[in-house]
């Protein structure tokens, strides 16, 4: 089915043409429509094209007024103050623009006019290292925006960027040669249990590199027979790089994202470039030798001394550092994943980096006009007393323990209300429930800002949280299911209540809404609709009675209205990959 054009899109239409009509020298111009509180609708372009054709701007609004057709869409139009046009929508609008969204699977929504492919780079957790509440955002965010882009049609490339070389290798390879089973099991391993020898196996390993000089002359040895790709070395490398998926696995779908293995390609996916890259820079003379490092400068990054701060792509003794993998990234993805888009949702505070890396890119040609690199910095997860979230001991809040607690939380929660469920059934809308409050409290968050992470909160049943959400969504199927025979169908021949024009007028905006988040990447913008939604239905649902309405075509027509807005929060809650229970 083709896209439904919204409300907003057809009353600017039908204004154009009025103008074009009225006054063909401002057949271009823009009438600068808005909602409103005054109306549903306000036009404010009058006044500029007054200043621009020298003329009132009252009496030109009364020109347009006159050629806008009364009828099936514009009930009625007050020109106020400097020729504002305050329109109101007749009830039959609403109701066939909603019954025209309601009948597609999209609700009307358009895909992109023209769709790209953006490669995404998300969800970075480090090999043979536990996951923790810093690695709760990047897969959050990640997720939703891939969601929301493939929705509109994008080709998205997910790209996991996981922590898998380097030098510390060299020691956990090193013990593992000469304590061969530490990493053995019998039987399938949960996650917990593949973090846990990790754990051992890298506290034990770090004590002997601290305290063992031989051991680490070793385990030296073997980080250059790593990097020369020695067969052994690498073939224990993967070891660690398969017990640690074990571990991400579990910790992924416990958060309900998505990570397949094909979509993880990590440090090493890139040291066949390395060499070239630096050579590349060097050639063409983006980057230089300083003190023996090869070096790019930027005119206005410089460090607390004044002096300039460059970005080191590779180190005098030879090294790589995290710069000529991130360039070496690029290269991968606009020449060979022929990338539009790439988004990095990487933490705020790496912002310099990206910065200097996307620009380093660019003068070397690899990021080249047409092509757009944005990095999603995202701001840090706060404790309820505003500072760095930490446990008690001061150490980083392991992200695990973190989703238990939110699913327990949210069980008792729903074992509290829960009507005719069974024990199973709550154990898992408590987990849909719990994993939903922590991803909402963080898409509802602007990305660049921190925010509190107050479980208390995250859970309530009132204010702005998924659980005020997915409860609005398990009323409506509560009703639904209890509305017998009686089935949703619009009436656009009835007239329809302050609060059922209030709902439907925010219904048709979910495509407009939907539009704006996936060009700005932001989806608090979606998660503040839905809340909204929501709120509107309640507000509908105090108001308006549903199955006692006063005739059968109301309750149809109410119906409708309940069908519809548990599709969209449906809808918009999956695309923050978010579950929207049945029944709670």
């Amino acid at each position: 089915m083709a896209s439904v054009p919204s409300l907003a899109s057809s009353l600017h239409q039908r204004i154009a043409d009025a103008l074009s009509a009225a006054l063909p020298e401002a057949a271009a111009a823009d009438p600068l429509l808005r909602r409103s509180d005054r109306a549903d609708f306000q036009a404010n372009g009058m006044l500029a094209l007054a200043k621009k054709l020298g003329g009132n701007p009252r009496e030109l609004a009364a020109k347009v007024v006159e050629q806008l057709p009364a009828g099936e869409l514009i009930k009625d139009v007050e020109v106020s103050g400097p020729g504002f046009l305050n329109i109101t929508i007749t009830d039959e609008a609403i109701l066939k623009t909603l019954a025209e969204r309601a009948a597609d699977d999209r609700l009307g929504v358009p895909f992109a006019q023209a769709p790209g492919t953006t490669v995404i780079d998300y969800a970075q957790p480090n090999v043979a290292k536990e996951m923790h509440v810093g690695h709760l955002r990047n897969s959050v965010i990640g997720d939703a925006v891939v969601r929301i882009l493939e929705f509109s049609g994008e080709k998205v490339v997910r790209r996991h960027h996981i922590g898998d070389w380097g030098t510390q290798f060299g020691m956990l390879i090193q013990y593992l040669i000469e304590h061969p089973h530490e990493l053995d099991h019998e039987g399938e391993v949960s996650g917990e249990e593949a973090m846990s020898s990790l754990n051992r196996l890298y506290k034990a390993s770090r004590a002997l590199f601290d305290s063992d000089e031989e051991f680490k002359a070793r385990a030296r040895r073997r980080v250059v027979d790593l990097q020369a790709g020695d067969e052994e070395t690498l073939a224990l490398w993967q070891r660690f790089v398969d017990e640690s998926k074990i571990y991400f696995y579990s910790v992924f779908d416990k958060l309900d994202v998505e990570i397949r293995d094909e979509d993880i390609v990590g440090e090493s996916g890139y040291n066949d470039m390395l060499a070239e890259t630096c050579r590349l820079l060097e050639e063409s003379g983006v980057a230089v030798r300083s003190d023996g490092a090869l070096c790019v400068f930027f005119d206005d990054v410089k460090g607390p001394d004044g002096k300039p701060s460059p970005l080191i792509v590779q180190k005098s003794d030879g090294g790589f550092g995290y710069a000529a993998t991130d360039l070496s990234a690029i290269r991968d993805r606009v020449g060979n994943l022929k990338a539009d888009t790439l988004l990095y949702v990487v933490d705020a505070r790496q912002s310099l980096h990206f910065k200097m890396v996307f620009e380093t890119a660019r003068r070397a040609g690899w990021l080249p006009e047409g092509v757009k690199a944005v990095q999603l910095g995202f701001g840090t997860v706060l404790g309820k007393d505003g500072k760095p979230f930490k446990t008690r001991e001061g150490e980083t809040v392991r992200l695990i323990d973190l989703l238990d607690e939110a699913i327990d939380r949210a069980t008792a929660v729903v074992r509290e209300k829960a009507q005719d469920l069974t024990e199973e059934e709550i154990a898992e809308r408590g987990a849909q429930v719990g994993i939903g409050a922590v991803k909402y409290a963080d898409l509802s968050t602007s990305v660049s800002r921190d925010y509190k992470f107050d479980l208390d909160q995250m859970v309530s049943l009132n204010g702005d949280t998924s659980v005020y959400l997915q409860y609005a969504y398990a009323r409506i199927q509560s009703i639904l299911r209890k509305a017998g025979e009686a089935r949703p169908v619009a009436h656009p021949e009835l007239a329809l209540a302050a609060a059922e024009r209030a709902l439907g007028m925010h219904l048709d905006q979910f495509g407009e809404n939907l539009a704006e988040v996936t060009a700005s990447y932001e989806p608090h913008k979606l998660a503040g609709y839905l809340y909204q939604l929501a709120s509107l239905y309640t507000t509908f649902y105090a108001e308006c009675p549903v199955l006692k309405a006063d005739t059968p075509q109301h309750v149809e027509n109410r119906l409708f209205l309940c069908d519809l807005t548990a599709r969209t929060l449906h809808q918009g809650m999956g695309l923050l990959g978010i579950r929207t229970p049945e029944q709670l």
